[in-house]
């Protein structure tokens, strides 16, 4: 994937409003051979997604052995909206607390006094983190709207239409019925993610 093109995806909305939250799930291959896939937080500072994490973190071996990583940032609403990422991870050693580190954890309800405490808390905790950067080499933006998973996509063009077509008046509907808005004028399409809504599928 060339870098104008990842900057394309991440530069849209949705992309940008998924970067702007602070969990993240990281896939990596471990030390054994099998696969890892945790929520850690993480920053989007424009050309980067930078984690944070302790010096005798699990994860760090296997990073060093295979920096080849993958991340999810998503939602939990109907239709999700999901970002996924690629890339490789560097890991940078760093004393005291990363700036990153505090600034994930700033969304975290505090009073000004606790948030204090927290810090000196940290602070006594570790003596130093590793940052883990990774520099997207592939993205991908899924809002079953305008963009769908690639198996979709490949399939047939006019499936991939009526498929996309289907969500995007899904969200309406989601949008009309949380509106508190209702009449017959109202075309609402069932939820696919409702259990009345599910209709058989013809075989071919």
């Amino acid at each position: 994937m060339q870098p104008s093109e990842i900057t394309e995806v991440l530069n849209r909305p949705i992309s940008q409003e998924l970067l702007a939250r602070d969990l993240t799930r990281l896939a990596y291959v471990a030390k054994d051979g099998t696969p890892r896939s945790i929520p850690i937080g993480f920053v989007w500072n424009g050309t980067e997604i930078v984690m944070c994490t302790a010096k005798n973190a699990p994860k760090l071996p296997a990073l060093r052995h295979n920096p080849a990583v993958a991340l999810t940032i998503d939602t939990e609403v109907h239709p999700p909206k999901v970002l996924l990422i690629r890339g490789r991870a560097e890991l940078d050693v760093v004393e005291g607390i990363p700036d990153e580190y505090l600034e994930t954890s700033g969304t975290y309800t505090m009073t000004p006094e606790q948030r204090v405490e927290w810090e000196a808390d940290i602070r006594s905790l570790y003596d130093g983190m590793v940052r883990i950067v990774v520099t997207p080499t592939w993205a991908k933006l899924i809002d079953f709207e305008t963009t769908l998973p690639s198996a979709v996509e490949d399939g047939p063009a006019a499936g991939r239409a009526q498929l996309i077509e289907g969500h995007a008046q899904d969200s309406v509907a989601v949008r009309i019925r949380s509106s508190g808005l209702q009449g017959p004028h109202l075309p609402v399409r069932p939820s696919l993610g409702d259990p009345g809504s599910r209709r058989p599928v013809t075989r071919r």
